[in-house]
C-alpha cells in the first residue's frame, strides 16, 4: 500500500468536506457578496454539488491511482483580500525573459494590478481580471460554466463555489495577437495553509489567433492548495496555443482542469509542464465539435523524491474529418509516482478521424513508479487511430557507446536523460518558452539542481 493510499485509509473523506463548508459560508456571507446575483446563485449550486459528491476516492476509476487524502487532511484558510509582498524582480525566473508580454499577475490567489501589464493590447483583445469582468463585461461572464460542468467533478464544483479571482481573455474575430498573454499565479510564504481557486475563461473568436500561457509558481516551500479551472472556447477557424506550467513548491498541492470546446476548422495546441508540488493532478479535456478540427496535446512531467503527479486527458471526436495528436513524456526519479490516463473517444458520426496518442516514461530509480493507461473508445468504422505507451530505463548500449568515446558514465546518463525530455520540448512553437524550458531541463539533469531554484 502506498503512502497516499495509507493516508486515505485512515482519513474519513466525507467528513473532510466540513471545513470547506465552514470556509464557504464565511466567504458567501463576506467577500462573495460583491459578485453579481447570477454568480452567487451558481456558487450556491456548485457547493451543493460538491457537498453531494464529496472528495473522490481511489474507488473512483478516474482517481484509482491518486488518493486526495494528503490534500484534504489540512484545514485551509481562504484569503479574500490582497496579501503577500511580491516584487517584480521575484517574478523574473518565471517570465521567460519577457516582462513586456501582456500579463496578469495574481499573488496568493488575488489579482495584483501593480505587477500586471495590460499596456499595448491590440485592438479587439480584452484582458481582465475576473472581478473587473463581471462589472465591465457581463456578456463574457455569462459564458462561465458553459464549457465545463461541475455536475460530476468535485474539484470543479469546489472551484466554482469559491470563484472570486482569475482571468478573462477574449480575442475578437480575425484578430491575431503577436505577443503571448501570460497569466501568472504566484504564491509566497503568506499562502501557508491557504487555498486558491483561480477561475479562467479564454475565448478565441472566429479566425482569431493567440498564445496564452498559464504559470503556477511559488516563492516559498509553504503548504497550500491550488485548485484551478480554465474554460476555453475556440471558434470557427481560430487557433489557440495554450501552455500550462506547474512549478509550485514541493510541499504544495495542485489540482488543475482545462476544458476546451472547438468549433469547425479550429486548432488547439496544448503543452503541460509539471515539475512541482507534492501531489499534483492535471486534467486536460477537449471536444472537437466541428469538421476539420485539429487538437495537439503534449506534456512533460519530471518528478523526484516522493512527488506524485497525475495527468488525465480526454479528446472527444464529435464530428468527422478531425485529427488529434498527443505525446506525454515523464522522467521519474527517487520514489516518485507518475500517472497518465489518456482517453480518445470517437463518436459514431466522427468518420475519417485520425488520432495518435503516445505516453513514454523513463524511470531513473528502482523505486520510481508509473501507472499509464492510454485508451481508445471508437464507435465509428472509418477511422485511423493508434495509441501506445512505453516504460523503460536508460539505454545501456547508448551509455556504452558514449563511454567508449571518452564520456563519463554520469555525464552520459545526464545527457541521455536530457535528450529524452528535450524531444517533447521541441514541439513547443513559442521560441522563448521552448528555449527557457530546454535550459531549465538541461540544468536539472546536468547539475542536479531543481528548476524551482532556477
Amino acid at each position: 500500500m502506498t503512502a497516499h493510499a495509507e493516508a486515505e485509509a485512515i482519513l474519513d473523506l466525507p467528513s473532510a468536506v466540513t471545513p470547506f463548508e465552514e470556509a464557504f459560508r464565511a466567504f458567501d456571507d463576506g467577500a462573495g457578496r460583491s459578485a453579481p446575483a447570477s454568480i452567487q446563485s451558481m456558487r450556491e449550486a456548485a457547493f451543493d454539488t460538491f457537498r453531494r459528491l464529496g472528495f473522490p476516492t481511489t474507488k473512483n476509476e478516474d482517481w484509482h491511482f491518486t488518493s486526495v487524502a494528503p490534500i484534504v487532511e489540512h484545514d485551509y484558510l481562504y484569503i479574500t483580500t490582497s496579501s503577500g509582498d511580491v516584487l517584480p524582480k521575484a517574478l523574473a525566473p518565471f517570465t521567460f525573459g519577457h516582462d513586456d508580454w501582456h500579463t496578469l499577475v495574481f499573488v496568493n490567489g488575488r489579482y495584483a494590478p501593480e505587477l500586471s501589464n495590460r499596456r499595448a493590447l491590440p485592438r479587439g483583445v480584452r484582458l481582465l481580471d475576473l472581478q473587473s469582468a463581471w462589472r465591465e463585461a457581463p456578456e463574457l461572464i455569462g459564458q462561465l460554466a458553459q464549457i465545463t460542468s461541475y455536475d460530476d467533478r468535485a474539484f470543479t464544483a469546489l472551484n466554482t463555489a469559491f470563484m472570486h479571482d482569475g482571468a478573462v481573455v477574449c480575442v475578437a474575430r480575425d484578430v491575431g495577437v503577436e505577443q503571448p498573454i501570460h497569466l501568472v499565479f504566484v504564491t509566497d510564504a503568506v499562502a501557508a495553509k491557504s487555498m486558491m481557486h483561480p477561475r479562467n475563461l479564454i475565448l478565441v473568436e472566429r479566425n482569431a489567433k493567440a498564445t496564452v500561457i498559464e504559470s503556477y509558481v511559488s516563492l516559498s516551500d509553504a503548504v497550500y492548495f491550488t485548485n484551478a479551472v480554465t474554460e476555453v472556447a475556440i471558434s470557427e477557424g481560430a487557433t489557440l496555443h495554450h501552455y500550462r506550467m506547474q512549478r509550485e513548491g514541493m510541499r504544495a498541492y495542485h489540482v488543475g482542469t482545462v476544458e476546451t470546446h472547438q468549433a469547425r476548422d479550429s486548432h488547439y495546441v496544448s503543452f503541460a509542464l509539471a515539475t512541482g508540488a507534492s501531489l499534483a493532478r492535471t486534467n486536460v479535456y477537449t471536444t472537437l465539435d466541428g469538421e476539420g478540427c485539429g487538437s495537439t496535446l503534449n506534456g512533460l512531467y519530471m518528478l523526484d523524491g516522493e512527488q506524485h503527479c497525475d495527468h488525465q486527458t480526454m479528446i472527444v471526436h464529435a464530428q468527422p474529418n478531425c485529427y488529434s495528436r498527443e505525446l506525454y513524456k515523464g522522467v521519474l526519479d527517487g520514489q516518485s509516482h507518475g500517472v497518465f490516463n489518456g482517453k480518445v473517444y470517437v463518436d459514431p458520426i466522427a468518420q475519417k478521424t485520425d488520432g495518435k496518442q503516445t505516453n513514454n516514461t523513463l524511470l531513473l530509480s528502482d523505486k520510481a513508479q508509473i501507472d499509464t493507461k492510454p485508451q481508445l473508445e471508437i464507435f465509428a468504422d472509418d477511422v485511423k487511430c493508434t495509441h501506445g505507451a512505453t516504460v523503460g530505463r536508460l539505454d545501456e548500449q547508448a551509455l556504452f557507446y558514449m563511454k567508449s568515446r571518452g564520456v563519463s558514465r554520469e555525464l552520459a546518463r545526464q545527457l541521455l536523460t536530457y535528450a529524452f525530455a528535450a524531444d517533447v520540448l521541441e514541439t513547443i512553437e513559442q521560441q522563448s518558452v521552448r528555449q527557457e524550458l530546454e535550459r531549465m531541463t538541461l540544468k536539472r539533469f546536468t547539475k542536479g539542481e531543481s528548476i524551482a531554484e532556477g
